[in-house]
């Protein structure tokens, strides 16, 4: 019991302090989750978690700029099906962590935690916390999609 509230302490005190960070990186940004150069998703390929189903790290020769990030790809056709209906390649929350979105935070991403639920891609913090979503992802997916928009609207207000 004490060590899950140690872990849960760990964790709340970590979404904040990222959470600072990352609002004051977005200060007059895109509310898409960028490294420190502009590039969303840590410069992976987007479309390959859906193509290829499994992450796959994009090409900087391969790229394109799409809601205020820089967007690389694996191939030229990832590209152009990214370019074509970016909505539906984009990962939900702007490419933060889904399970931190749940309670209204942003938090960081790793690549390799990653589910697509419904054809939309969710990327989470770790592993870790992927699995702590996995025990139900309906249930914070309602939670995200209803603290979104609020968080959206700061993140384009910055």
């Amino acid at each position: 019991m004490i060590q899950n509230k140690r872990s849960l302490h760990l964790w709340s005190t970590a979404v904040v302090m990222f959470s600072i960070a990352v609002l004051a990186h977005a200060a007059g940004e895109s509310p898409v989750n960028t490294d420190k150069n502009g590039t969303a998703v840590k410069g992976y390929d987007p479309v390959a978690y859906f193509v290829q189903n499994r992450p796959v790290k994009g090409r900087a020769e391969i790229s394109l700029s799409w809601g205020g990030a820089t967007w690389r790809f694996a191939s030229e056709e990832h590209r152009d099906l990214f370019q074509s209906d970016p909505e539906r390649y984009a990962p939900q929350y702007g490419g933060y962590c889904a399970y931190a979105m749940a309670s209204g935070e942003l938090a960081d991403i790793d690549p390799s935690a990653w589910k697509i639920v419904q054809g939309k891609l969710y990327l989470n913090f770790n592993r870790r916390i992927q699995r702590r979503w996995e025990k139900d992802m309906p249930g914070y997916i309602e939670k995200a999609d209803k603290y979104w928009p609020a968080v959206l609207k700061r993140l384009k207000q910055k």
